[in-house]
C-alpha cells in the first residue's frame, strides 16, 4: 500500500499487477475501505489483463479524514454536507493523475458507482469504460431500499472490536446473497477495517455528501462511454430499479441483473461478474 496526494488530501491506495496492462481503478462504497474490495476479486481481474488500483475514499480507512472540513462550492441545498459526490470524483481523478494515467476502466460499488458516474460525467477523457454495480443515479424515486434494512445499517457506530465485527456480521446478513455470505471473510475484513481506522465520525459526512449529491439522471444521458450496470435482482438496500434507472439513463449501457445476488460481490458470482466488466472493457478498447 502507498499514499499521495492529489485533489488536495491525502490517498491511500493499492495496486495489483503489471503496471503496463490495462488501469483499472476500484472504487468502494459507503463506509467501507479498500480492503472491503476482496483481493481474490482483484486477483482474478489481474488475471483478465487488468492493472488493478483500489483506493480508501476520503473520511475513511487510512485516507485524509476530514474534520472540520468545508466543501468550498456549497449551494444552499448542500451546505449541510461537508463535500459532495463531485468531490470525492474528483478524489479519484486525482488519484488517477498522481499515478500518472493518462485514463482507466472505472468499477464502483454502492455509492462507489455514484463516485464512478460523476467521474464519467466530470472528467470524460480520463474513463475508458464504467461498471457502475449496486448503485443509483441520485434519483430518490428509484431507489426503494427496505425500511427495516435502513434501520439496520444506521444503528450506532460500534464502540469496540468485537462489536465491529459483529455489526458487520449483522449487517452482512441483512443485505447480502442469501446462501452466498463468507462470514470468515466478513469477520476478517471488518476486524483489519478496525485495526486501519474505525473511520466513525467519516460516516456521517459520507452519508451528507450523499444526501447532498444532485440527480446525474440528465448527465449520464450525455454519456458516450462503454457503460455496465451490474445490479443484484434482490438487492434490499439499493432496489433493482435503481440499477434499471442507471442503465435506463446512459445511452447503450448494458444492464446485467443477476438473480440471488443482495447487495454484496458473494465470491461465487466473481467469475460473472469479471466476464463483465472484461466485456464491457473490450468494447472501449475496440474503439481507441
Amino acid at each position: 500500500m502507498a499514499n499521495v496526494r492529489a485533489n488536495g488530501i491525502d490517498i491511500e491506495y493499492e495496486t495489483f499487477g503489471d503496471a503496463t496492462s490495462e488501469p483499472l481503478l476500484l472504487i468502494m462504497g459507503f463506509g467501507r475501505q479498500m480492503i472491503a474490495w476482496p483481493d481474490g476479486l482483484c486477483k482474478a481481474l489481474v488475471e483478465r489483463g487488468f492493472f488493478v488500483v483500489r483506493y480508501d475514499n476520503r473520511d475513511m480507512g487510512l485516507s485524509t479524514m476530514m474534520r472540520g472540513e468545508r466543501v468550498t462550492n456549497a449551494s444552499p441545498a448542500t451546505a449541510a454536507a461537508p463535500y459532495t459526490i463531485d468531490d470525492m470524483a474528483d478524489d479519484a481523478a486525482g488519484l488517477l493523475e498522481a499515478l500518472e494515467i493518462r485514463g482507466a476502466h472505472i468499477v464502483g460499488a454502492s455509492m462507489g458507482g455514484m463516485i464512478a458516474q460523476s467521474l464519467a460525467i466530470r472528467r470524460p477523457e480520463l474513463v475508458l469504460s464504467l461498471t457502475s454495480i449496486m448503485s443509483s443515479t441520485g434519483d430518490p424515486a428509484v431507489l426503494r431500499s427496505d425500511p427495516d434494512v435502513l434501520r439496520a445499517i444506521s444503528e450506532p457506530p460500534p464502540a469496540d472490536r468485537q462489536t465491529a465485527i459483529a455489526r458487520a456480521v449483522k449487517i452482512a446478513e441483512a443485505i447480502g446473497s442469501k446462501g452466498m455470505i463468507n462470514e470468515e471473510r466478513v469477520r476478517d475484513v471488518a476486524a483489519r477495517s478496525w485495526d486501519r481506522n474505525p473511520s466513525h465520525d467519516g460516516l456521517e459526512r459520507q452519508r451528507l455528501a450523499m444526501a447532498g449529491s444532485s440527480d446525474r439522471t440528465g448527465a449520464l444521458r450525455l454519456l458516450s462511454v462503454p457503460t455496465l450496470v451490474i445490479h443484484g435482482e434482490i438487492d434490499p438496500l439499493v432496489s433493482v430499479s435503481a440499477g434499471e434507472a442507471t442503465a435506463d439513463a446512459i445511452p447503450g449501457a448494458r444492464l446485467l441483473t443477476i438473480p440471488g445476488m443482495g447487495h454484496d460481490l458473494p465470491e461465487p458470482l466473481w467469475p460473472q461478474v469479471v466476464e463483465a466488466i472484461a466485456e464491457v472493457a473490450g468494447r472501449a478498447t475496440s474503439t481507441v
